[in-house]
């Protein structure tokens, strides 16, 4: 409970949270269920004020409430159904990020890289959802692609994000904010000047996903 509302806290202080939207939900081993626990947020309640009060606790599966007396939200079960496809994955960040909502808003269709931390920590594209599909509601299209994926991109929603651990997701939630923020400065500057920008080649993009863990979490020697 602590850790969760450490993240809570630092993705408030980053700006990050509007209002009760958004989410944070951790997997924590238990013996009594074989996926795990969950440990997320109640209905109507910011990260940015929650306290350890607002902490609810449940199953993988169903959605079983194990701690805690009121409910979680509908986009609950887009979280655990990724974690029940993605054993790897043990935290799972849900923003309604204003700059990447902008951005697609604004026709772009994809992310463009342009430097080398998104793709040393993401490791894997992200994959676009178009609006007319919302995964929180029906969870269904999920098994068709959260397997190739770490960032599932909403098109006038937002973006959720996916991490071995906490501090990972974090990161990479932070990464893609910063490469929406750069495209988005990437663009505007370029037109000022009459140029297009600079940006990674898919080679280029791969190559990193596939060093990400060597470069990102070198082992320490002993």
């Amino acid at each position: 409970g602590e850790q969760y509302l450490k993240y809570a806290g630092m993705l408030s202080a980053r700006g990050y949270v509007a209002s009760s939207t958004g989410n944070l939900v951790l997997r924590v081993p238990h013996p009594a269920y074989a996926d795990g626990v969950c440990y997320v947020k109640c209905m109507g309640t910011s990260l940015e004020e929650m306290s350890m009060d607002d902490v609810i606790i449940t199953d993988v599966l169903h959605g079983r409430i194990l701690y805690g007396d009121r409910g979680t939200t509908v986009g609950h079960q887009m979280n655990r159904e990724i974690l029940r496809l993605r054993p790897d994955i043990n935290a799972v960040i849900h923003l309604h990020h204003d700059e990447t909502i902008a951005f697609f808003a604004a026709g772009f269709e994809e992310l463009k890289i342009t430097g080398l931390t998104f793709p040393y920590l993401m490791q894997s594209y992200p994959h676009y959802l178009p609006a007319h599909i919302d995964v929180e509601s029906d969870v269904g299209p999920i098994k068709t692609f959260i397997a190739g994926t770490n960032c599932v991109i909403m098109k006038r929603h937002g973006f959720t994000v996916l991490g071995r651990n906490v501090s990972e997701c974090y990161g990479r939630t932070n990464v893609l904010a910063g490469e929406i923020k750069r495209n988005i400065l990437a663009e505007q500057l370029a037109a000022m000047h009459g140029r297009k920008p600079e940006y990674l080649s898919r080679a280029e993009i791969e190559t990193m996903f596939e060093h990400g863990d060597a470069v990102m979490y070198p082992k320490t020697k002993t």
